[in-house]
């Protein structure tokens, strides 16, 4: 009787996983998109023209603690030092398209 149960949980648990997607928080490719009309103009190909310092590139990302998918929304949302905030200006599935996308190219290292 225990093996029994056990294997219809099994199954019920690879059934469940199977066939259900998790959720993506945003889509890249949209991003790429809303990121080259928005935020291209200061920060090209990973980098910062304001603050040299701090370019969307995967080391500083993490060295100042931006790489996460809620610091760059919240970045983005609400702004910070020069950078503007884009509440208004995008919308919040906008704002996650584009946080997808600069997570994906900081990962590939902008290339």
């Amino acid at each position: 009787m225990k093996k029994i149960l056990s294997v219809l949980l099994l199954g019920i648990a690879i059934f469940t996983f199977a066939f259900n997607r998790p959720a993506l928080a945003g889509d890249a490719v949209k991003g790429a998109k809303i990121f080259s009309a928005n935020c291209v103009s200061c920060h090209a190909g990973g980098k910062n023209l304001v603050q040299a310092n701090k370019t969307l590139k995967k080391d500083a990302l993490e060295k100042y603690g931006m790489y996460s998918e809620e610091a760059i929304i919240t970045q983005v949302t609400k702004g910070k030092n020069a950078m503007p905030s884009f509440k208004g200006r995008l919308k919040p599935v906008q704002i996650e398209d584009v946080t997808a996308y600069v997570l994906e190219k900081a990962d590939k290292g902008w290339k």
